[in-house]
């Protein structure tokens, strides 16, 4: 029977690379999008279909469902204002909206799920990103599907919102203050993420399986930090280390400045906490993780394939 798989949150980062690779498996393919113009790279793919629909308005999940194989849930956001355990908007894309994907599973006797989830995931975390994760995982964990959750550490890739925002900051700072600097991570290639979900779609070991997703190396948040500086300007730019309340302090400030912020007091929280696993998730999945430096080396310099194209999406998106 040929896969026919819906996907939430197939815009983003990783949807970007899940995508193509489920197409060249002669995948069906739903995407869920509330706007249809951001998933206008796929629409050359002959297997994909577009749904402009918000997931979270009722019937459109149950509708979504219908004779699918396989749902995968790449949905996840990185900043949310304020509240306890978790502000709102984490609430509501990684609690609420897994809860839905998964009461429209059971009506539609679908029983396969994918979840991306977060390394790190943990309900007594200290940050509100880490404890939405964790309260997203419950639900699934007790949904009695056939799940499986990955738990990728920060992951690196020409269109990531990470190593390429110290690189920016790099351009217009000689001296970039940092917060958490002596923070340790283990940076995961995007690719390598992608090829982990499709790896795992219809291999029954996986099942109720949770994979912590990491790179071969772990770096310091100083050294990412450096790398990017480097690789984007040329020259290493000097770290002025900083206490943890003058660093949520400067998170505010971010927060403030109209737009997504570059940084936000939650991602301040999640740097008290290592992200790096003992585990080897992708091998286990017969991946051999791609190292860091070389890939990142291109694109923050404006050099690999798909720097121009985002460039150019980017310029375009609306």
């Amino acid at each position: 029977m040929t896969p026919n798989i819906l996907l939430i949150g197939a815009t983003g980062f990783i949807g970007q690379h899940v995508v193509p690779k489920l197409a060249q498996l002669n995948c069906r393919i739903s995407i869920l999008t509330r706007r249809a113009d951001r998933a206008r790279n796929f629409i050359t793919l002959p297997t994909v279909e577009l749904i402009e629909a918000d997931a979270n308005t009722d019937g459109v999940l149950q509708q979504a469902v219908q004779n699918k194989t396989a749902v995968i849930n790449l949905a996840g956001i990185l900043h949310s204002r304020r509240g306890w355990p978790y502000g709102p908007d984490f609430a509501k894309v990684h609690v609420e909206l897994p809860e839905k994907i998964i009461a429209a599973m059971r009506a539609a006797n679908v029983k396969r799920l994918l979840h991306v989830s977060a390394l790190g995931a943990c309900s007594e975390g200290l940050s509100m990103y880490s404890r939405s994760k964790a309260a997203g995982e419950a639900l699934i964990k007790a949904s009695g599907l056939e799940w499986t959750i990955f738990q990728p550490s920060v992951v690196f890739g020409p269109e990531d919102h990470f190593l390429n925002v110290f690189a920016r900051l790099a351009k217009y700072f000689p001296v970039l203050a940092l917060a958490g600097s002596n923070a340790r991570l283990q940076p995961v290639y995007v690719e390598d993420v992608a090829q982990a979900i499709v790896q795992a779609l219809d291999q029954p070991h996986t099942f109720r399986k949770t994979f912590e997703l990491a790179g071969p190396h772990i770096y310091t948040l100083k050294e990412l930090v450096q790398l990017s500086s480097l690789a984007a300007t040329g020259s290493v730019r000097p770290i002025l280390p900083l206490p943890w309340s003058i660093g949520k302090l400067q998170a505010l400030f971010f927060e403030c400045l109209p737009g997504s912020p570059l940084m936000s007091r939650d991602n301040v929280d999640s740097l008290k906490t290592d992200n790096i696993s003992g585990l080897q998730g992708l091998q286990s999945l017969g991946i051999t993780p791609t190292a860091l430096e070389p890939i990142a080396a291109q694109y923050l310099a404006g050099k690999h394939p798909r720097s121009h194209y985002d460039a150019y999406r980017i310029k375009h998106r609306n």
